[in-house]
């Protein structure tokens, strides 16, 4: 059975109060990283079914290793400081499956 997205992408927006015994995504600018990653998509042409969605993700548990966002169905999980980042996960692994080698947690 074919999968309905060749991508699912889900970045983790968790947000936890200042002084929290883990960081937190969103205190990373996580929001707007993943509002750039779905509109960068979109402007591709690589978003739709049968193709790539950018979703939102509450806490993915890998708080230390962050900002994170996993892509699916293979279960890699990247890191990223800003849109240079994005745009090479999108450009590389989204656009045309080749992985992102620095950028992943699990090396």
């Amino acid at each position: 059975m074919d999968p309905f997205f060749k991508y699912h992408v889900f970045f983790c927006l968790n947000k936890r109060a200042p002084g929290a015994d883990r960081p937190s995504c969103a205190n990373c600018n996580a929001e707007a990283m993943q509002e750039y990653a779905k509109k960068r998509v979109k402007q591709l042409g690589l978003a739709g079914p049968g193709k790539v969605r950018i979703n939102k993700s509450g806490c993915l548990d890998r708080c230390e290793q962050g900002p994170t966002v996993v892509v699916y169905p293979e279960g890699t999980w990247y890191t990223y400081i800003d849109e240079s980042d994005i745009d090479e996960i999108v450009d590389s692994h989204l656009a045309n499956g080749k992985i992102v080698e620095r950028l992943l947690i699990d090396r």
